[in-house]
């Protein structure tokens, strides 16, 4: 049986979410990226290895989103929420045991499948208390989640090196970090209510061509910005013009996404959603390119700036955009999205990694990844139905 969201605690409802996006999303899926460097300083990654690591963790976000979206869970979606999160907070955590390759991908791949299970689960339960209680303007909040978990991890990695703590310590304060998230999320979450009752819609019906114009795009999205995403940090440690704003790059990058989904979800509603999804590409690819094109503090941190102001905001919008797009059932159409996006990611990391194993340097994957962007921009764009 379950229960009806009390109309008193909706700001609790999107609290709760908030806090469960920010500890599976911006900790236990994006710590990873100023931990990285020092990894590879310790255990003498390759980029290659980095990047492979990274890839496993997208897989797993292929695997979780896809079954949120297309699978019927059993039992209520609040047990899943949180049992995703423990699963999170757990094999973030028991990244600082081992030492070798073959744990550390199965442990990120873990990692990516119960980070797609709270995004996804997390949205649709919160969507549905704030429509019961009347208060959907509280939804935005969500996106709020990526960009203060980043920032979290960041001032704790931060925080970490600077008092002398290496790579180990580094991950398991960073599950600690997460099972704290994990406790405020039991206590804020609700129990499940009752999802509005629609009309089935045909798996069967054909996709909208401006829909199948979206998937692709979202899919060199993922691409373009998960390369500069999982490196930005170790691109920086690397390079003695720019080094002196290690410590505070992913900071630059969380705090940036905190406003980013609200920023772009604004600027849609007054020029068109795919209109506001092209813009953010190019701002984007601007700032992909500009991390590898000049290497002083100043550009490095714009560059940060531009990513972590424009990632949350284009997901926010291509879905957004997609449930629009949507004829059929739209869970089907979510979930190809979802499998684009997520297939852009694994390639990207792999594909830098390796690049970098040739020549010793990101500017060909970068400046790739920046083209993918602005390819990504031109089809939505050049799409009457999809930029509107």
């Amino acid at each position: 049986m379950t229960a009806r969201v009390p109309q008193h605690i909706p700001e609790r409802v999107a609290l709760g979410g908030l806090i469960a996006i920010a500890a599976a999303m911006g900790i236990g899926r994006f710590v990873y990226t100023p931990i990285l460097p020092f990894m590879d300083e310790t255990l003498g990654l390759t980029k290659a290895q980095g990047g492979l690591i990274a890839s496993a963790n997208y897989l797993g976000y292929l695997v979780g989103a896809l079954a949120a979206s297309l699978i019927a869970l059993p039992g209520g979606r609040r047990n899943w929420i949180l049992g995703a999160l423990a699963l999170s907070a757990l094999s973030t955590g028991a990244m600082g045991l081992p030492s070798s390759m073959t744990p550390f991908l199965i442990l990120r791949f873990i990692g990516g499948v119960a980070s797609a299970l709270v995004l996804v689960l997390t949205i649709a339960f919160v969507l549905d208390h704030l429509k019961a209680a009347g208060r959907m303007e509280l939804f935005a909040v969500n996106f709020s989640g990526v960009g203060l978990g980043i920032v979290m991890s960041a001032l704790l990695i931060s925080g970490l090196a600077a008092l002398g703590y290496g790579w180990q310590a580094q991950w398991l304060y960073a599950g600690a970090l997460s099972c704290m998230a994990l406790g405020l999320a039991i206590w804020l979450t609700p129990g499940d209510i009752e999802a509005p009752q629609t009309a089935a819609a045909s798996s069967a019906a054909p996709m909208d061509r401006a829909l199948i114009v979206l998937i692709v795009a979202y899919g060199l999205f993922g691409f373009g910005y998960i390369i500069t995403a999982t490196f930005i940090s170790a691109m920086v440690r690397s390079q003695p013009e720019i080094q002196s704003v290690e410590p505070v790059i992913w900071l630059v990058v969380g705090m940036a996404a905190i406003p980013s989904g609200l920023l772009w979800l604004w600027v849609g509603r007054r020029i068109g959603v795919g209109r506001a999804f092209s813009c953010a590409c190019l701002a984007e690819a601007a700032g992909v390119a500009l991390s590898v094109l000049v290497l002083n503090p100043a550009a490095i941190l714009l560059s940060a700036v531009l990513l972590g102001g424009t990632f949350v905001g284009i997901t926010a919008l291509g879905l957004v955009k997609a449930r629009d797009l949507s004829t059929g059932n739209a869970r089907r159409d979510l979930g190809f999205m979802t499998a684009a996006f997520a297939l852009g990611q694994i390639i990207g990391p792999t594909f830098a990694g390796y690049a970098y194993s040739i020549d010793g340097s990101f500017l060909a994957p970068s400046l790739t990844a920046a083209a993918a962007l602005v390819l990504a921009a031109g089809l939505v764009f050049r799409d009457p139905a999809a930029a509107d």
